[in-house]
């Protein structure tokens, strides 16, 4: 019977709670991975997958940054004179501190990166966050049809592999796709026929 030890792969890509979600979702992109668990020292703490940065972003609008456009004055034109125009027109401080607030944004550092197309709500914000705090974990000599089953059970495409409270691998869906793939799950019954030899079936 194939076991988890099998197929799984030890190495492990592994973020920490206080890695930030641009850090994580860039990790992810750069390792072709989906997820990773959340270690704290030497605990696992819980699970960050992109799914769960896209829920989060999808769930939190960026800082209003479109800008009126700019309209010139014609030095010909008629300006007005210092005296016509009113200070209570002017927006005050407390005009963009509200519209930033909402987003996380500190207004000081906002005002010091104005050169930037938008506030980076991901570079905000931490893993600790929005992780999923239920690691779902088998061990090293698990069949890999159980892994298979709590994949399924879950919702999830990927099982942590646990020896000793500790991280040793993980199992995706498609580390097991590849082994129905290869033949690698089916089960051979050995016979004997009369003659003393045997064969499979």
């Amino acid at each position: 019977m194939l076991k988890v030890r099998d197929i799984m792969t030890t190495d492990v890509v592994t973020v920490t709670p206080h890695t930030t979600l641009r850090d994580a979702i860039e990790l992810f992109a750069k390792r072709h991975v989906s997820g990773a668990p959340v270690i704290d020292g030497v605990d696992v703490v819980g699970v960050v997958s992109t799914s769960d940065v896209l829920s989060f972003e999808a769930s939190n609008p960026s800082v209003p940054t479109e800008r009126d456009r700019v309209e010139w004055t014609d030095l010909e034109e008629e300006t007005p004179e210092s005296d016509d125009i009113d200070p209570e027109d002017e927006p005050t401080a407390e005009f963009f501190t509200e519209q930033w607030d909402d987003a996380g944004a500190d207004v000081s550092d906002r005002m010091s990166a104005l050169a930037s197309p938008e506030w980076d709500l991901l570079e905000e914000h931490e893993v600790e966050e929005i992780m999923t705090r239920k690691l779902l974990a088998v061990p090293p000599d698990a069949p890999v049809e159980e892994a298979a089953r709590l994949m399924k059970k879950s919702g999830v495409h990927r099982v942590f592999v646990t020896e000793d409270r500790r991280i040793v691998g993980v199992v995706s869906a498609i580390d097991i796709a590849h082994a129905v793939a290869e033949h690698l799950l089916d089960r051979k019954t050995y016979v004997f026929n009369r003659e003393g030899d045997f064969g499979t079936v």
